[in-house]
């Protein structure tokens, strides 16, 4: 049934090796299957018809009756332009032609009665329309109705293959494999959920007559893909959890015991003691844990590792965790050393700038055992670093670590150690349920007593003079100040203030020695950016002006307001995780984004939202919406979903819809062995065989 389907698209009337080396190269088209996936992006409707005398109401693309009355060129060579004059019974509009002008010419006739599609455009006070598209009266049946607008780029162009083009091919290709197109839901759920069928839908969305049958068609094909997805996730899930088995902590010993009882540096909030029972229930199943652990800037997801980590050595197990970024490894390391110190506990650092001598040490350490746990960056990757016997490994900032570095760490025991990913980046809900659906998600929506919330402020350049004052008199009462700029060194094309520039309006505005002013940016050696980092965490500087290198690892109680220039340039989870750098101390704290005086309709909806609210999550909602999910998850990871038509920033309900079949599904059959189900087993098979299984740690 499927064979046409998987036939070379240079085989369909019309393309040719040609054209089929052109849509193989340019669209990654191959087969009558692809070019069938090939869907529109828009559709035009050509079931309404216009006056002439309207079209100063109509602000796109309109459709007219009338004839051409007159023809005529203007100007030679290189200005040559043909124009022609349409008439109906309400008025006329003058057409113009920049290219392709003898064969337009040869292809219309004055007088002739025309249906003519196009996009008016105002010039010197008169309408015109550039390059309409006319179609004889009477030969129009075709063109009524929405018609598919598909994808293309100028080298298809150059070969015929535009919109118009590409949408003829589908147009032939659709008669040819109507009944070539296989059903891969089963009929109850089809029959449950009110769904067209897989052909139907297929026709539909290359060919609807009216919106209801593209309506129609788009939801089923949306489903589908998410609901396939969801599948395999959930399956997945379901065989980690029956084939990995993981180590058992039963004993919650005298370490962890200590420090909750002698050492906590504050009483837990209610969300972090619900993460650690569910944590704590994992560790006492047998099976493996790997779980997303989702919390705001300062939620106090690091004392939840520690309390996690030290569940491990109690059981006599090592612990690891991972950071991206030097920085905040070091940070991790020197804030959890703290934080046990009067514990019989070893803890090492493992970088990238680690001294020869003292990785023997740590390799030595970590192999005899007398190294519970280590901290470091990707350096805990490479393969010369073995344990003794690692039971937990904690992941922070887990969206900066390639899939395949991650999945390393599972080869560090003989039976893979648990794993607890932490994002302080919150996730919405739909891509955490599709990124992450393989995974437990815990979260800790609750910040610790006594932060205050942060007030966010936006700026124009014309309040500079205010904003000095503002951050004179911060430093008077005794704060410190954070000012982030985007850019290290000038750019021509873009006009933002770079980090120089800022660096020297700063130290002149604030001249030494009454204020001490700290750089920091990514191009300095870590050696001399760690002893920036320390002047102003010893408050020996007031001002630290810096790159986003400050983003995370650096905890300033002492700091009160973040200064973020040229704010449009940055993304919302960005600028949260900036302002996430103050609001630490027991002290009022500010966040300041500065902008230029002209912003598009996105920044502003930025900088309002940030204005607006503190909620990361809430945030994370708004980021979506904006930006999509490649940005929002990176390349890495948001390429391995595909999706052609489903969007996970509009098509929520869709996702919680397909999530929740694919679970009750699997519940009353959970290896899909029911006849009802036989058509599902055929697919899931493919696809579990076809990817790797990236999802045990991503």
């Amino acid at each position: 049934m499927t064979d046409l389907l998987s036939t070379p698209i240079e085989f369909l009337k019309g393309v040719g090796p040609q054209r089929a080396a052109s849509l193989q190269t340019e669209l990654g088209v191959f087969t009558f299957r692809d070019l069938l996936n090939h869907f529109p992006f828009r559709y035009q409707d050509r079931s309404v018809f216009h006056e002439i005398r309207d079209i100063h109401l109509v602000d796109n693309y309109l459709q007219l009756k009338g004839k051409i009355t007159q023809m005529g060129e203007i100007g030679t060579g290189r200005h040559r332009k043909l124009t022609a004059r349409f008439e109906d019974n309400s008025g006329t509009v003058d057409l113009i032609w920049f290219q392709g002008i003898q064969w337009v010419k040869s292809n219309l006739l004055v007088g002739e009665t025309y249906l003519l599609f196009g996009k008016p455009k105002a010039f010197n006070q008169q309408w015109t329309i550039p390059h309409p598209e006319l179609t004889k009266w009477g030969e129009q049946s075709k063109e009524l109705g929405l018609q598919a607008m598909y994808p293309s780029t100028e080298k298809l162009n150059t070969k015929g293959l535009h919109a118009k083009g590409i949408g003829k091919l589908i147009q032939t290709l659709l008669p040819q494999i109507k009944q070539h197109i296989p059903e891969v839901i089963p009929p109850y759920l089809i029959e449950e959920l009110n769904l067209v069928s897989r052909e139907q839908a297929y026709v539909q969305i290359h060919a609807p007559k009216n919106e209801v049958e593209f309506k129609q068609a788009r939801y089923r094909l949306k489903f589908e893909e998410l609901f396939f997805l969801q599948l395999e996730l959930l399956l997945r899930k379901e065989i980690r959890a029956k084939k990995m088995k993981g180590f058992i902590f039963p004993e919650l010993g005298n370490l962890f015991n200590r420090f909750y009882t002698e050492y906590l540096p504050f009483e837990l909030t209610n969300a972090q003691k619900r993460v650690l029972k569910e944590i704590r229930k994992d560790f006492l199943h047998g099976e493996h844990m790997n779980r997303l652990l989702q919390g705001d800037v300062g939620s106090g997801k690091t004392l939840v590792a520690l309390l996690t980590i030290l569940m491990g050595i109690d059981n006599g197990f090592q612990g690891a965790l991972m950071a991206p970024t030097e920085i905040l490894a070091t940070q991790h390391y020197e804030s959890l050393r703290e934080l046990v110190k009067d514990l019989p506990i070893e803890i090492a650092l493992l970088t990238g700038s680690t001294k020869k001598g003292r990785r023997l040490e740590i390799h030595d350490g970590l192999q005899n055992g007398s190294i519970h746990l280590l901290i470091g960056t990707h350096a805990l990757l490479e393969d010369v670093v073995q344990f003794s016997n690692l039971g937990i490994v904690v992941i922070d900032e887990q969206h900066r670590f390639g899939v395949a570095q991650r999945s390393k760490m599972w080869g560090k025991n003989s039976v893979p150690p648990h794993v607890l990913i932490m994002t302080a980046t919150p996730i919405p809900r739909t891509l955490a349920m599709t990124f992450y659906g393989d995974l437990d998600v815990s979260i800790i929506d609750e910040l610790p007593p006594g932060r205050k919330p942060i007030q966010t402020i936006h700026r124009r350049e014309n309040h500079r003079p205010k904003l000095l004052q503002f951050i004179q008199e911060q430093i008077e009462l005794g704060r410190q100040i954070y000012i982030v700029y985007p850019l290290i060194q000038e750019s021509e094309k873009l006009d933002f203030k770079n980090l120089q520039e800022g660096f020297d309006l700063i130290t002149d505005a604030f001249p030494s020695p009454q204020y001490q002013v700290s750089m920091v940016h990514g191009k300095l050696k870590p050696a001399e950016k760690d002893a920036e980092m320390q002047r102003f965490v010893r408050a020996e500087t007031q001002i630290m002006v810096a790159t986003t290198v400050i983003e995370v690892g650096v905890n300033v109680p002492n700091a009160s307001v973040m200064v973020i220039e040229s704010a449009e340039r940055f993304g919302l989870s960005q600028l949260h995780q900036l302002r996430g750098r103050v609001g630490r101390g027991a002290e009022k704290s500010y966040c300041i984004l500065m902008t230029g005086e002209k912003l598009s309709k996105e920044s502003m909806k930025r900088m309002e939202t940030m204005v607006m609210t503190n909620d990361g999550f809430q945030i994370s909602e708004v980021d979506l919406q904006l930006r999509g999910p490649g940005d929002l998850m990176g390349t890495q990871q948001s390429g391995v979903l595909n999706l052609k038509l489903a969007d996970l920033s509009r098509d929520g309900q869709i996702v919680s819809l397909a999530r929740e079949k694919a679970r009750e599904i699997l519940e009353k059959d959970p290896d899909l062995l029911l006849p009802e189900n036989s058509i599902l087993n055929q697919r899931m098979r493919q696809v579990l065989k076809s990817r790797p299984n990236w999802g045990r740690i991503a």
